[in-house]
């Protein structure tokens, strides 16, 4: 199948698949909720969406591998793959906060091919194709922003499993530098944010690969710039990311290596 239709796929998937998150978060007392560790939970709603985006996927992509969050890797033979987040913004999510979503990616050779991020909440899917521009419920969105860091808002974001000394660097580097900063709970989110235009970038020291590949595709097909990475080696390892308009790119990126340095 080719990438345009993979995509339209995709999309429909990761549609059916929000409204399955959107009733359980619309009917907070039927989720069953675990702890797994420090401020890291997973809700009956995750287990549940991922289940079923991998059940459409395999019947849509049976050769595909597919990698979740929530559930083993499933093999394939077609060297494409899909990687899954069913909730990114889980705490939010179990606490009635409107700020969460379903996200999925295709990854081929190393490198991101189209990916969905889709905002059940607020009725927004943003997809993207390699090389072929990003919509916001099917319109095109481009940035086009000439801010300074000083003249708007950052996104940010912490994950246990990093030490807590960098997030607290990386946000004094952006007040001394007079911008704004923004945590949501959801890195997903927030690239997708970065990609309508709403913050002019976003860094986060770790992030798994199923909550940002997507995301840093949509940003960088609607013109912005990404701290790139092999996407098989953040599938298994995670690593940092950088984004954000071309005006404040270099400059986050240079703050963030400061902010994120393991001696300093």
């Amino acid at each position: 199948m080719d990438p345009a239709s993979r995509l339209d796929t995709l999309t429909a998937i990761c549609l059916e698949a929000g409204q399955l998150a959107l009733h359980y978060f619309k009917n907070q007392d039927e989720l069953v909720i675990d702890h797994k560790g420090h401020q890291d939970f997973v809700s009956q709603a995750d287990r549940e969406v991922e289940a079923l985006t991998r059940s459409l996927l395999e019947d849509a992509f049976p050769d595909d591998t597919i990698v979740g969050e929530e559930d083993a890797p499933k093999p394939g033979t077609s060297g494409f793959t899909w990687v899954i987040d069913p909730i990114d913004g889980t705490t939010n999510f179990i606490n009635g906060i409107p700020a969460w979503t379903v996200v999925v990616a295709g990854v081929s050779n190393g490198k991101t091919q189209i990916g969905v991020i889709h905002d059940p909440c607020n009725s927004e899917t943003y997809a993207a194709k390699a090389g072929n521009g990003t919509t916001l419920n099917g319109k095109p969105i481009l940035i086009n922003d000439q801010r300074k860091l000083s003249e708007g808002t950052v996104g940010v974001g912490y994950s246990n499993r990093v030490d807590g000394s960098g997030i607290v660097r990386l946000v004094a580097g952006l007040v001394e530098e007079g911008a704004m900063f923004h945590r949501n709970a959801s890195g997903a989110l927030s690239l997708a944010y970065v990609a309508a235009g709403r913050l002019l970038g976003y860094s986060e020291e770790h992030m798994n690969a199923w909550d940002c590949l997507a995301g840093q595709l949509l940003v960088a097909e609607a013109g912005g710039q990404v701290e790139m990475q092999d996407a098989d080696a953040m599938i298994a390892d995670g690593g940092r990311v950088v984004v954000g308009t071309p005006v404040v790119f270099d400059r986050l990126l240079e703050i963030s290596e400061k902010a994120f340095a393991t001696e300093v």
